[in-house]
């Protein structure tokens, strides 16, 4: 039985890829991002449509791998100095789009299951809505905004400091919620570990900054040196997660931001790329269509989901949206923001996942959540390209562009 199972999953793997591949070069041909189409091939490949591949931990790990892939690459092509320079301002951006999706999803839950006295169950669940909409996956934005070449530009650098801060924020907005319900979670910890963690990398960030200068002089233009930046990529996701309880994506993106300023982080994002690019990245954007569980939901439900992903889109590009305003950026980059910021993923099902594990969240809300990922994962590189058409950027950096392949 377990030979069959391990010899299914090269079945599953190669399903995955040559469908992800081909539904990517589909989305190429309407002019609508890669990672778009490889979305729409896990829900066409998944138990919703064909059923010719199912979710199991063995892809979930994969995933996670591309995830962290992704991100490790996202800090490497990250213009250091200027992600210093837009600190203050992602921060506030970070901020506002942690509060108005916040606020939203607790008006919206009470809206439709009615408005409940403070500390009663049924209000801890209307505030963990607002919880699961705070979240912002950066990966998928970090992938529409690399195809497009705009990821070291102003907007692309606020987008990313943004989204990792609003991860950091929407993490320790969820520790406290839950921690006012189970005394068993410290939101105090929270706010140490946060701040731990940041004193942590940065520590690790002198050492190793100068450890792979030393690696870059010795042995130039060696897979060594991409091995050892991999490997540090690994350990700071696992420090992350372990010792800090913080995402394991911001791991890697702190990892990736460490070596951003060597000379070989190009050489080491090239080879990072194939293994990213062939195997990890479809499998991460494919598992977010085979996790759609779309059977079962009843009228109701697909009125609230259609209100929550409404919600969810708005009132990130309302809060990120008006407070770029508010920081002097140009109406057409505000809203570039806006839409690059309400892309949600891994972070939204993870925080859905603890709600569902401490009571605070209905299992058939669980669907609603998926819905507004697949949406805003599908729309948002869309819209993006659109905007960027209609509204180039002066500051991109036109260098990093990738071949349109």
């Amino acid at each position: 039985m377990n030979g069959m199972v391990s010899y299914k999953l090269f079945l599953d793997l190669a399903i995955i890829l040559v469908a992800a591949k081909l539904f990517g070069l589909l989305a190429r041909k309407v002019h609508a991002p890669q990672v778009v189409g490889e979305i729409v091939a896990g829900l066409i490949i998944g138990p919703n449509v064909l059923g010719l591949v199912n979710q199991s931990d063995f892809l979930v790990e994969m995933a996670e791998i591309g995830v962290i892939l992704l991100m490790f690459m996202a800090g490497l092509e990250t213009n250091l100095h200027d992600l210093l320079k837009t600190g203050p301002v992602a921060f506030l951006i970070a901020c506002c789009g942690v509060f108005v999706p916040l606020v939203g999803g607790y008006l919206l839950y009470s809206c439709f299951y009615g408005f409940s006295a403070v500390g009663s169950d049924e209000f801890f669940r209307a505030v963990f809505i607002g919880v699961v909409l705070t979240a912002t996956s950066v990966s998928i934005t970090v992938s529409a905004l690399r195809e497009l070449g705009k990821l070291r530009g102003k907007v692309g650098t606020t987008i990313m400091g943004a989204a990792i801060i609003d991860d950091v924020i929407g993490i320790i907005v969820l520790t406290f919620v839950i921690g006012f319900r189970d005394p068993t979670a410290h939101p105090s910890r929270v706010i140490i570990n946060t701040v731990l963690f940041f004193v942590f990398a940065i520590g690790v960030g002198f050492l190793c900054y100068f450890l792979f200068k030393f690696f870059e002089k010795r042995y130039p233009h060696t897979r060594r040196v991409p091995i050892m930046g991999l490997a540090l990529c690994l350990i700071m996701a696992y420090a992350a997660e372990e010792f800090f309880g913080i995402a394991d994506i911001t791991g890697a993106y702190a990892a990736g931001i460490i070596l951003c300023s060597i000379k070989s982080s190009d050489y080491i994002a090239e080879k990072m790329d194939v293994s990213s690019y062939m195997l990890f990245g479809p499998i991460f954007f494919a598992s977010i269509g085979l996790k759609t569980e779309i059977k079962g939901m009843t009228w109701a439900l697909v009125g609230f989901s259609a209100a929550f992903i409404l919600v969810g889109l708005i009132t990130k590009i309302i809060g990120c949206g008006l407070m770029a305003k508010i920081c002097r950026f140009s109406s057409a980059d505000s809203l570039k923001i806006g839409v690059g910021m309400m892309t949600r993923g891994e972070v939204a099902l993870i925080v859905s996942q603890k709600g569902l594990a401490v009571g605070m969240m209905d299992p058939l809300l669980f669907t609603s959540v998926i819905l507004l990922i697949i949406v805003s994962s599908i729309s948002t590189p869309i819209v993006l390209k659109l905007l960027y058409k209609k509204h180039p950027t002066s500051d991109d950096v036109p260098e990093k562009t990738p071949q349109e392949a």
